[in-house]
C-alpha cells in the first residue's frame, strides 16, 4: 500500500518538477503530509520486516548497491536531480547495523525501546537544518561547524553547499528504524503476529514481496509513459 502511494507520488513529482506543471498544492502542506506519510511508513516498516527471513547482513549489502547504483545513474544521467545519500542507503546502512547488534537489542524491552526511539525520533527532526526539536520547534542549536563534509552529510550534519533530490540521512531516519525494529518485538513478545495474516491481500503482498525491483524500475517507467502522453 505504501509502494502504492510512494509511486503515485513520485509520477506527480515527475509531472510538476520535470514536465513544469504548477500544481502549487503538491509544494505545499497536502504535498508535505502525503511525503512524510510515506517517508514515516516506508521507513518503519523496513525496521519491522528487518526480523523476518535471514541474511541480513546480505540483504544490507544489496540496498547499499542499489542505493550506489542510483546516485551513480542519476548523476550521469540527471545531474540537476541527483540522488546522493538516498532511502535505500539510509535503509541499507540501518540494516547493516542491525546484523551487527540485533541479538544485543533483543535484551532490551522492546515497549521501552520503541517509545525511547520513537521519542528520539521526533526530538532529532530538525538535525538537517541545524536545530534539535520536533518539526518547527528549534529547541537545540547544534553547532554549525559540525556540517563539514561528506561523512557529516551522510549521519544527517550535511555541508553547506551538499544537494540532493531524495536525501536521507542515517539521522533521525535511524530512530524511525529501530522503532519499527522493536515494534515487531512487541507484537512477537505478545504473540500478535498471526493477527496480521487476517490482513492478507494478495496483490498487495505481490508488490510488498517484490518492493526493491519495484523501487529500482518504477522512475524510469514512469518517465518513459510520461514521456508518450
Amino acid at each position: 500500500f505504501t509502494l502504492i502511494h510512494m509511486t503515485a507520488y513520485h509520477a506527480l513529482w515527475d509531472i510538476v518538477n520535470m514536465f513544469e506543471k504548477d500544481w502549487k498544492w503538491f509544494w505545499g502542506i497536502p504535498g508535505d503530509i502525503w511525503q512524510q506519510y510515506i517517508c514515516w511508513s516506508f521507513i518503519l516498516l523496513s525496521g519491522f520486516c528487518v526480523s523476518l527471513g535471514r541474511n541480513t547482513c546480505k540483504k544490507a549489502v544489496l540496498l547499499l548497491l542499489c542505493g550506489a547504483v542510483i546516485s551513480l545513474v542519476t548523476h550521469i544521467i540527471v545531474p540537476e536531480d541527483r540522488v546522493l545519500f538516498g532511502v535505500l542507503t539510509m535503509i541499507g546502512s540501518c540494516t547493516l547495523f542491525m546484523a551487527s547488534v540485533g541479538k544485543l537489542l533483543k535484551k532490551v524491552n522492546p515497549a521501552w525501546g520503541m517509545t525511547l526511539c520513537f521519542i528520539f525520533f521526533l526530538f532529532s527532526q530538525n538535525i538537517n537544518k541545524g536545530y534539535l526539536g520536533f518539526f518547527g520547534w528549534k529547541w537545540i542549536r547544534i553547532p554549525e561547524s559540525w556540517y563539514a563534509n561528506m561523512f557529516t552529510t551522510y549521519l544527517g550534519l550535511p555541508a553547506p553547499d551538499f544537494y540532493s533530490s531524495d536525501y536521507f540521512s542515517v539521522f533521525p531516519w535511524f530512530f524511525l528504524f529501530l522503532t519499527g525494529y522493536f515494534l515487531y518485538q512487541v507484537f512477537e513478545k505478545n504473540q500478535w503476529l498471526p493477527l496480521l495474516t487476517r490482513l492478507r491481500n494478495r496483490p498487495l503482498e505481490w508488490i510488498g514481496k517484490h518492493s526493491l525491483i519495484i523501487y529500482m524500475l518504477h522512475q524510469p517507467v514512469i518517465y518513459l509513459i510520461l514521456l508518450c502522453l
